[in-house]
């Protein structure tokens, strides 16, 4: 058995493991990143809908259960982790999303920090990404001390159109904050090929190009892709992570290093700390408090296609718009309902699957014709909706929906905005457990160790030198895209690390 010692070993290569390695990047510290898949390759394949979504060709091959029922989760082992195929939007949470909101079916936590105290790492993660957008006309943005790094990617015709007559609604549509190299330099060309689709050209703002790739240009800074940590060990008195037992290429070896970031997603993060347990830790590391796998979250989500008969739809790169007048409710009814965003361009083959029964003339019809948006709305933190694993090793699943009232009267109003924005067709899909895109809450963090596994820092409370950097730490999900929240948190604890912890 191999045996090796960093300074600093990192699990994922994601946006929360890959913004601890760019703060640590050029450090004394010598830093090894383990991500369990390969670069992702630049392809023809990247850009068709055949392969990605009716081949499913860059989906991981993992077996999950839902309450004993087998899928395949929507998980992308890259380097760059699931960003490779995310939708570039890269929005803050909003200020009140940080402090305690009752919803219709239950109440949102309070975060154990301010949204004060991750307003300059909300700037520098859009520094880092090139976010484009504009400040000061989202009816629901918090303060800013520094404005959008770049402008927002402006709207094509039939978008700004459509923003003019969701104006006329007296609604304030915004240009959707997104993470693409887009302008007179840019290398963006504005494809249809965006949204859930890897990007052959670089020019969009994954982890991988914005993260991964400036952090390996340290002296300091190692990546190992091909890695899978099968699990973490500790010494005898169970408070100190002494090594990674990892399978590579089918050999069996440890890694040891002084100090641990797990970031390898909230659910394989809460899987692999489960899998950990040892006499010491008997539930498993971190989990003194019993809250790990527990208090599973992602969003309640709903794609819906506003159809125009006798309108074709040309719009190359959708992803400029948004909604959020009825993010916190109005002053009709103060419930909360979520955003309403603009998703990639909908094609047929990407409803092959959930339209299966309907001609494929038809399918290309209504694709060709849509305008095509994103409902999303809270989901709340249950103890009972939790991650376990299964006697074989396998992840079981079991999500406790939540807060659906209020998404269905969402989607109810998005229709009929949909509708009088001059659409008389609106057809909605609501997703379901294989979809774990947004997957946060596993492994949260609070200010008292026995309802929560981290610290504010995220630092576990039951471990010296282990710390959870991805969305696992999320006390709940807020309505908005996790992953620029995800990197404020990492630049905030990888900037401590290199200041106080590796001094």
């Amino acid at each position: 058995m191999k045996h090796e010692s960093y300074d600093v070993v990192i699990i994922g290569s994601g946006v929360g493991g890959g913004s601890v390695a760019l703060q640590l990047a050029g450090s004394n510290a010598r830093v090894l990143i383990l991500e369990r898949g390969p670069e992702l390759p630049r392809e023809t394949q990247n850009w068709e809908p055949e392969a990605v979504f009716c081949e499913e060709r860059y989906r991981c091959n993992d077996t999950w259960y839902a309450d004993g029922k087998a899928f395949r989760p929507g998980m992308y082992y890259f380097v760059g982790g699931n960003t490779k195929f995310f939708g570039t939007a890269m929005f803050r949470f909003r200020e009140r999303d940080f402090g305690e909101i009752v919803h219709d079916e239950g109440v949102s936590p309070a975060w154990p920090i301010h949204y004060s105290d991750l307003e300059p790492w909300y700037g520098e993660a859009e520094r880092v990404f090139g976010v484009r957008g504009q400040a000061g006309i989202d009816p629901t943005e918090p303060p800013r001390s520094t404005g959008f790094p770049h402008g927002p990617v402006p709207h094509e015709p039939l978008l700004a159109e459509i923003a003019q007559r969701l104006r006329a609604q007296g609604l304030a549509p915004f240009s959707m904050p997104t993470a693409i190299d887009y302008g007179p330099k840019g290398i963006c060309v504005r494809c249809l090929n965006c949204d859930a689709f890897p990007c052959k050209i670089d020019a969009k703002g994954d982890a991988e190009i914005k993260l991964i790739r400036p952090a390996r240009q340290a002296h300091n800074v190692e990546l190992r892709s091909g890695v899978y940590v099968d699990r973490l060990l500790t010494d005898d008195g169970g408070r100190r992570i002494v090594g990674a037992e990892v399978l590579q290429g089918g050999i069996r070896y440890t890694v040891h290093a002084d100090l641990f970031v797990l970031s390898a997603g909230a659910i394989n993060s809460a899987a692999l700390l489960l899998r950990s347990a040892n006499v010491r830790n008997p539930r498993g590391l971190a989990n003194h408090s019993d809250v790990v796998g527990r208090h599973y979250m992602t969003h309640n989500t709903t794609a819906l296609m506003a159809v125009h008969p006798f309108k074709i739809n040309t719009t190359r790169f959708p992803k400029t718009l948004a909604v959020h007048d009825f993010y916190f409710g109005d002053a009709d009814d103060a419930r909360p309902l979520g955003s309403l965003q603009l998703l990639g361009k909908i094609r047929e083959p990407m409803l092959r699957a959930p339209l299966a029964l309907v001609p494929k003339f038809v399918r290309s019809a209504l694709a060709s014709r849509s305008v095509d948006w994103y409902a999303q709305s809270e989901d709340l933190p249950h103890a009972d909706s939790r991650i376990t694993l299964r006697t074989d090793g396998a992840i079981n699943l079991h999500w406790h929906r939540s807060n659906l009232s209020a998404h269905r009267r969402w989607v109810n109003k998005c229709k009929q905005i949909l509708r009088d924005t001059g659409y008389p067709i609106v057809l909605a899909k609501s997703f379901g457990t294989e979809v774990v895109s947004h997957q946060c809450g596993t492994v949260r963090f609070g200010s008292d160790p026995v309802t929560s596994a981290l610290d504010p820092m995220c630092k576990a409370w039951d471990h010296d030198n282990l710390y959870v950097v991805d969305a696992g730490f999320f006390p709940s999900s807020s309505a908005v895209n996790p992953a620029l929240t995800i990197a404020a948190q990492g630049l905030r604890v990888g900037h401590h690390l290199r200041t106080e912890v590796l001094q």
